[in-house]
Formats: C-alpha cells, structure tokens, sequence
C-alpha cells in the first residue's frame, strides 16, 4: 500500500507535538510563498538586477576629493600603534612605554611622508603617460625626493 508524501508518520522516538510547539513550526509567509514557487521562477531575469554604474575614474575622483577635505588620519590608530611598539621592541627593548602624543605625532608624519611619496610617484607615473603606478616610478620618487634606497 502507498503512502501519500504529505502525511506526517509519527514514530516511537519522537512524541507527539502539542499545540504549542507546532504554531511556533509554521513556516513563515515568505517560507511559504518559496515553497510554491518553482526554482526557475524565483531568479529574475538579469535586465532587471541592473545596478546604476558609474564611469570608470568618477569614484575615484569623488574619494579623491573626500579625502582632501578631510583631516581626520587615513591608517587606523590600532594596527599603526601596534607596528610601532613592535619596531620600537625590536631596536630597543628598553622603550616599552609611549605616550598618546608621540603615537599620534609619528602617525601625522608617517602619513604625511605617505601622501608626499604618492604624489611624486604619481607625478613620475603622469610624466611617463602613464595613469598606472609601477615600481620604478616609487623607486624614482624616493631617488628624486633624496630619501635614499630602502636596503
């Protein structure tokens, strides 16, 4: 004899529900309405997912202009800090405390040193006609700007 797929078999193991228990089961209206549909009918068609893109450049001069309005620092506070009492440990392990101000001081620098370094590679990049930054234009921009080789 066949059984139909929709009855519920209750066996030894597992009692039976009570009221309760099989309202909070139910699944919900969205569970529901996905149980009906099939799986093809539930994707949309690619035409209608369309994203707004904008042209390739207009993000980034937007970033671009953000970040030279703003003073707050770029390199998040933690990880830097981190990095410096690690570089510090290392060349001299008798430094093991630093204050806020000196933290935030070398980090105003570094930053700066960072952005300067950015805008000479770039300007190397752009005197070469080109819009990508390569290696040899930070090379270049560390020769010029006579900070010397990093080995």
């Amino acid at each position: 004899m066949a059984r139909a797929k929709n009855v519920a078999v209750r066996t030894p193991d597992r009692p039976k529900r009570s009221a309760a228990a099989s309202t909070s089961s139910t699944p919900s209206m969205s569970q529901r309405q996905s149980l009906r549909r099939s799986p093809r009918s539930s994707r949309q068609p690619q035409s209608r997912k369309r994203k707004y893109r904008h042209k390739p450049g207009t993000v980034a001069l937007r970033e671009i202009r953000h970040f030279q309005k703003t003073w707050n620092l770029l390199i998040p506070a933690a990880p830097f800090i981190r990095t410096v009492k690690e570089i510090s440990n290392f060349f001299a392990p008798e430094v093991s405390r630093w204050t806020a101000e000196a933290l935030v001081a070398l980090q105003e620098a570094a930053e700066d040193y960072l952005v300067k370094l950015f805008e000479d590679a770039m300007l190397c990049a752009i005197h070469a006609k080109r819009v990508t930054l390569m290696k040899k234009d930070w090379e270049l921009a560390r020769r010029l700007g006579g900070k010397g080789q990093p080995w």
